[in-house]
């Protein structure tokens, strides 16, 4: 049985553990606030830029565009892996690491390029015997819009130049701190709207014509959906931490008085036996 010495220096270091827990978890609150400001910030633009692609690409045949069509005999898919640079978030880099995994199985390396975003399903590729061929880290929590263009533009030049047939995005789309799941989203090519759909448009004029709109517009819609799967990871990676730090904060809560009920049984029962062999050595001496 442990001593009262012992328990003491063990409740101490729990202690310790919640006060750390109890602080990113405030700190990931905050953060997590901010997130959800920016995610939902985005979401009128990009809601516009898609309605203006839908009624350019239906005032347009847009076919001298690289990014509506595969143009190569290619069969590589190109999957961008959007993960967290840091760990302590319960179970949201394992998830998008399974859903990694699950993408690859079984498929041979030389049919598909793999892009990550985030130390963690980089560093998880290792256990798979696979390395990424293009990462990024350092902003999983906190991206920038240059960021994101910076990741579509390396997925375009990937696309355009027929190195791959297809581009996906794997990432945590966030619904809730208690609630986020892996989607998976076609990024290229750009599908175009259906022709029931292209036929329902009201007629626009365009200036300059529909083709160089449409041109100019492409890239920016490619930078909107990967700059709104950062955020939205972002924004489930740090409700991820700050749920993983509420639990761990109220078990460290829990077992605290556990070891204090603990405590003071050895406690009492020390101060019993010292008491029983006090009276002890009174009655020997008698």
């Amino acid at each position: 049985m442990p001593s009262a010495r012992e328990i003491n220096r063990r409740i101490k270091s729990v202690t310790n553990t919640q006060q750390i827990t109890k602080a990113m978890k405030m700190v990931s609150s905050v953060r997590l606030r901010r997130a959800q400001d920016r995610a939902l910030a985005t979401a009128p633009y990009t809601e516009k830029i898609e309605g203006m692609l839908q009624r350019v690409c239906a005032a347009s045949s847009g076919s001298n565009n690289p990014l509506l069509a595969a143009k190569s005999d290619s069969q590589k898919v190109c999957y961008i892996v959007v993960g967290a640079d840091k760990g302590l978030a319960g179970a949201f880099n394992a998830n998008i690491n399974k859903a990694m995994a699950a993408a690859v199985k079984d498929l041979p390396r030389t049919s598909f390029v793999l892009f990550t975003v985030g130390r963690k399903p980089a560093e998880y590729l290792q256990h798979l015997h696979l390395t990424a061929d293009r990462k990024w880290s350092g902003f999983s929590d906190k991206p920038q819009f240059t960021d994101a263009q910076a990741i579509a533009q390396e997925a375009a030049h990937a696309f355009v130049t027929g190195e791959v047939s297809a581009v996906k995005i794997i990432y945590t789309n966030f619904k809730s701190a208690l609630a986020q799941e892996v989607t998976q989203v076609d990024l290229l090519p750009i599908a175009k709207p259906a022709e029931e759909h292209t036929r329902s448009q009201e007629a626009y004029l365009f200036a300059p014509e529909p083709e160089a709109v449409l041109h100019a517009l492409l890239p920016q819609y490619l930078d909107m959906v990967v700059y709104n799967s950062l955020l939205q990871s972002a924004a489930g990676e740090l409700g991820a931490r700050m749920t993983a730090m509420t639990s761990a904060t109220d078990n460290a809560g829990e077992l605290i008085e556990k070891l204090t009920v603990h405590y003071n049984k050895v406690r009492q029962a020390g101060i019993t036996n010292e008491l029983t062999e006090i009276v002890s050595g009174a009655n020997a001496l008698q």
